[in-house]
């Protein structure tokens, strides 16, 4: 079901599965051409989710997907309040699930806990953007035009504390450990999923123990 919601700078779309009460799951996709290598992985997730119960959403951010927000204009700040007005207009009982640059979003908003996949601080994000502006014959980032200020906050951009969650080949600090394939990094959009339920069924676990 696709539904609005409404933010300071105007009004976005976000898709909703699962009943219509009791704890949300709101998604935030990684940023610019990772959100769609990843947007099917993440909609299996949150329909893997539906079916045990638990409510997801995924909201368009603006400057992202279907938003008439053109890319030159955004802001950490925007993305981070509209994601915040997406989880108030979830429901109550909300919780973030972020994968990669994602995690970056769900810093101010208010919600129970955070879920996070391979998250992607700032300042990796800001030397990914600078490699495929060195590299790319195409103007910009990838095709993105994307303003100075939003480049500049990048590196001071800091991760809150979350559950955390890695693929088994990546050897960095989490709380838990799955095996797959890195989406994000594929030429192509593909899914996965096996990994999408192994991170459904983690992330149901999760939100039974938090809401006990």
């Amino acid at each position: 079901m696709i539904e609005p919601y409404d933010w300071a700078g105007g009004r976005e779309a976000m898709l909703r599965f699962g009943p219509g009460s009791g704890p949300v799951v709101v998604a935030a996709l990684p940023l610019f051409e990772e959100a769609n290598r990843t947007r099917a992985f993440v909609v299996s997730i949150l329909r893997a989710l539906a079916e045990q119960g638990i409510a997801g959403v995924l909201p368009e951010l603006p400057g992202t997907g279907d938003s008439l927000v053109p890319t030159d204009r955004i802001a950490i700040s925007d993305l981070r309040a509209a994601f915040a007005a997406a989880a108030r207009t979830a429901g109550k009982r909300a919780y973030s699930l972020a994968l990669r640059s994602g995690a970056l979003l769900d810093g101010t908003v208010v919600i129970r806990r955070r879920w996070h996949f391979a998250p992607q601080t700032g300042a990796e994000l800001f030397r990914a953007l600078q490699r495929l502006h060195r590299a790319d014959d195409m103007p910009g980032y990838g095709g993105h035009r994307l303003p100075d200020a939003f480049l500049e906050e990048l590196p001071e951009c800091h991760i809150e504390a979350a559950r955390t969650v890695r693929l088994d080949t990546d050897l960095r600090p989490c709380d838990h450990a799955v095996p797959g394939t890195a989406l994000w990094r594929q030429p192509e959009p593909e899914n996965d999923l096996v990994l999408a339920a192994l991170l459904a069924d983690d992330i149901a676990a999760w939100v039974r123990a938090c809401e006990a």
